[in-house]
This record gives C-alpha cells, structure tokens and sequence, in this order.
C-alpha cells in the first residue's frame, strides 16, 4: 500500500489514496497503521480524495484510535498539500467536504503554507452537543477528581472543550484531558483545549485531541480555542495560537467564521508491508 506522510507543527498525518488501498481500512488495521512502534506511526489518517457530491473532493480523518472524526484543521491542511502535491489543485481556491462540513482550502509559498476557511464557530449545546438544557456553553463548571474547571464549549464541525487558565503546561492537559474527553458532558466525546491568554492578539494552548491523546498541535483547536477568546471579549478577532509545535493564524468574521494559516511539511512516500497485520 503506498502512502504520504506529512506533518503540521508536529501533528502527522498519513494520506492514503482510495486506488492505492487493497483492503477494507477497518479500525483494527488503522490503530495498527498508526501504532508508533507496530505500525508506521501518526496522528491519524486522511483517506482521500473521495468523490463529492458538495465539493471537488471528498475526505474521510480516521484517528489513531480507529474511530472517524468529523473535521481536522492540520488534517485538512495536510490533505490539500498532498493534492498540490500531486497537481491536483493549483493556486486557485477549492473546497473540500469532511463530515464536519465543507472547507475553502489555498495552498501558497510553494505549498508549504495553507490557509482554510474552516467554517462558523458555534457554542450552542445543541449543536456541539452538550448535555442539559438549550443553551450556549460559556463559563460553565465541570468537576473531575475533586478538581473544578471552568468551561466554553464550541464545534467548528467537531466538538472541543476549552478551559482557561493562569498557566498551561502538557502535564495538566495530559493528566485531565483523558477524563474530559469522556466526560458524560459530551455525548460524542470532546477535544480539550488549555488555554492561557497571553495578550489581545495571543493565545497559548495545550492540547488533547479525541482519539489521539496529547497532540503538538491541531488546526480545529486553535481555531475552537481562539473564537472562545474572542467571545469572552478577551482577545481581537486577529489571534496568533501557539501551540507547542508552532503557531497558527487565526482570523474570525463577526459571525465567527473562521480562517486558519498555517505551516505544512512533507515527511516522506513509502510503501507499507501487509506483513505488520500478521
């Protein structure tokens, strides 16, 4: 099986084409593919290009865990790399459709550089979702282990949770975030965002990304974490994330439509041995 492998500030994904794959990508051969001492290792994999009816290409984002999310920021980044790549787009923007909803994407500066229109921010419990009542999620309380967070919840087409607080540091991401991710809160699992405000223009945040764990960097988490900023009044609609594998450009409309920009990098083609199922 061939496949692509790129990364974006530290989160890596394998691109794998439909024609290249000869067997059924069941969640079983996704956690081995992934696995980082039994398989080739990732953060997840993009299976794409797909045919859609909504755009000029379709894609599937499997996690490492084998489960499928809806949207991936650096994902999407990554997959509309690999279609310039592979001249399949060109400087002109293209949309692509994910089960979290269509995305504008254009690639510049040689590729390596991407910005995508990922789509509105909403906070509303319905549409994220979030147990309880009819509401939007802002500056809510959430318990684990005796210890009390307080909390917004926003989707941009997956759900996230973001929680501000003094400093962040991966200790508290990696210590909490397997518990809020499951937490019965969210119904279909959440991402956890950390995040401290550094100042009108800059977030920090540490990251724990549904179905991967601690993760260096995500597209839709820097974007989810940046409108919560921008609702609270905390920070402008311009907002530079830094993540600890980069930073990632964030500008948000007054209707909280969201752009990203952000770096993208090629690792390496290869060809994957059937051998590591066996």
């Amino acid at each position: 099986m061939k496949y692509s492998k790129y990364h974006a500030l530290g989160n890596d994904y394998l691109v794998i084409a439909p024609e290249d794959l000869a067997f059924e990508l069941s969640s079983e051969k996704i956690k081995r593919i992934c696995h980082r001492n039994f398989g080739i290792g990732s953060d997840g994999i993009l299976f794409g290009p797909l045919p859609s009816k909504d755009a000029k290409f379709g894609l599937r984002i499997f996690n490492p865990d084998g489960s499928e999310a809806e949207k991936s920021g650096n994902g999407l980044r990554i997959f509309s790399r690999y279609l310039w790549d592979k001249k399949l787009v060109g400087e002109e923007e293209f949309d692509i459709d994910t089960l979290g909803g269509r995305v504008k994407a254009c690639v510049a500066k040689s590729g390596q550089n991407v910005r995508l229109e990922m789509g509105y921010v909403s906070f509303h419990s319905d549409n994220i979702p979030v147990a309880g009542h009819s509401r939007e999620v802002l500056e809510e309380s959430i318990t684990i282990d005796e210890q009390t967070f307080t909390f917004c919840a926003a989707t941009i087409g997956n759900p996230h949770c973001v929680i501000q607080m003094l400093e962040v540091t991966p200790e508290i991401v990696k210590k909490y975030g397997p518990r809020l991710e499951v937490h019965p809160y969210f119904p279909n699992r959440t991402n956890v965002q950390f995040m401290k405000v550094l100042d009108r223009g800059n977030i920090q945040i540490e990251i724990w990304e549904r179905g991967a764990g601690y993760t260096l960097a995500s597209g839709s988490s820097s974007s989810a974490a940046a409108a919560v900023a921008h609702r609270l009044g905390l920070c402008d609609s311009s907002i530079a994330v830094h993540t600890p594998g980069g930073q990632i450009a964030i500008e948000i409309s007054d209707d909280f439509l969201i752009t990203m920009t952000g770096a993208v990098t090629k690792v390496t083609e290869g060809l994957l041995s059937m051998e590591i199922f066996e």
